[in-house]
Order: C-alpha cells, then sequence, then structure tokens
C-alpha cells in the first residue's frame, strides 16, 4: 500500500525521498482533503448558515443602531425641551428679579414717605411739648411774680398803712365811688 517514491530535486542537488499512498503524495492528499472538506462545507450550507448568523448579527446591530437613533432623536427632543424650559425659567426669574426691584423701590419710597411723615409728627409734637413747657413756665413764672408782688405789697401796705389810715383811705374810697355813683345816675 505504502509505495515509496525516490524524487531528485536539482535545486539543492540533493535528493530526497517523499512518501505517498497509493500513489498520491501528501500535498496531492491535502488538496484532495480540502476539495472533500469544502465539498461538505458547500453541502452541510454552511455558508449559508454564517451568511444568515452574519445577516443576523447584521440586524442586530442595525436593530441596536435604529435604537440608538431612536434614544438620540428623544434626547435631542427632551434636551431642546429643556433648553426651552431653561429659557423660560431665565425669563421668569428675570421678570421676578423686576417685580421684585420695583416692589423693593416701593417699599423704600414708602419707608422714606413714613419716616418724614414720623418725623414731621416728632417735630410737631415736639414744638407742642415746647410750647406747652414755655406755657407751663410762664405761668409759673407768672404765678410765682403774683405771689411776690402780693407778699411785697401787703409788707408796704403793712409797712406804710396802720388802722387809722386805713379807714380815713376807706372812707375816702367810698366817697370817690358816691360821688362817681351818684353822677352816673343823674
Amino acid at each position: 500500500m505504502l509505495d515509496l517514491v525516490l524524487i531528485a530535486v536539482e535545486s539543492g542537488g540533493e535528493p530526497y525521498v517523499e512518501n505517498a499512498v497509493f500513489g498520491i503524495t501528501a500535498t496531492a492528499w491535502v488538496s484532495i482533503s480540502m476539495l472533500i472538506l469544502i465539498g461538505i462545507i458547500l453541502w452541510k450550507k454552511v455558508p449559508a448558515m454564517i451568511g444568515a448568523s452574519l445577516d443576523k448579527q447584521i440586524a442586530e446591530i442595525r436593530s441596536h443602531l435604529d435604537e440608538a437613533k431612536n434614544l438620540r432623536e428623544e434626547a435631542e427632543k427632551i434636551r431642546s425641551e429643556y433648553e426651552s424650559k431653561l429659557a423660560c425659567a431665565v425669563t421668569e426669574a428675570d421678570e421676578m428679579k423686576q417685580r421684585a426691584e420695583q416692589e423693593a423701590e416701593m417699599i423704600v419710597a414708602e419707608a422714606k414717605d413714613n419716616a418724614t411723615a414720623l418725623i414731621a409728627r416728632r417735630k410737631k409734637l415736639a414744638a407742642q411739648k415746647i410750647d406747652a413747657a414755655e406755657r407751663a413756665a410762664i405761668a409759673d413764672i407768672q404765678s410765682h411774680v403774683a405771689d411776690t408782688a402780693i407778699a411785697a405789697s401787703q409788707a408796704l401796705i403793712e409797712k406804710q398803712h396802720d388802722k387809722d389810715k386805713d379807714g380815713a383811705l376807706v372812707n375816702e374810697t367810698i366817697d370817690g365811688l358816691t360821688t362817681a355813683l351818684g353822677k352816673s345816675v343823674h
């Protein structure tokens, strides 16, 4: 079964022995095996299975890409919604700030007006208190002056008049009044 074939190789100059089975060399056997393997692969439809597997993977990848595309579109839509909401929030915040500034200005103006009115009321009240204090002081001084004048008059009268002089002065005053009354009656 096994035949040995002697082949000389001229390029290297040395002969070598190559084994052959049924007169077929190892290279031919490898070629035949490859042809049989390729035939079996084609007969079992391995390329179709590989193609189907690749098509399935391609379909999965397309599905993932479509899903990623949809997710990206959705994310873009959400981003644009949030950008518009952010723009609205910024506008609203600006409006709130302006309203707060206007309210603060009104409160400050009202506080100034209230402070001015309070100062005016306090000045008026202080002026009234000063006037009342002046009147009280004047009345007190007048009362004190009157008391002093009365005391001085009493002392002077007591010093300058006695009973006899007072009786004559009273009689003279009565006579003067009687005369004055009598003239006015006629």
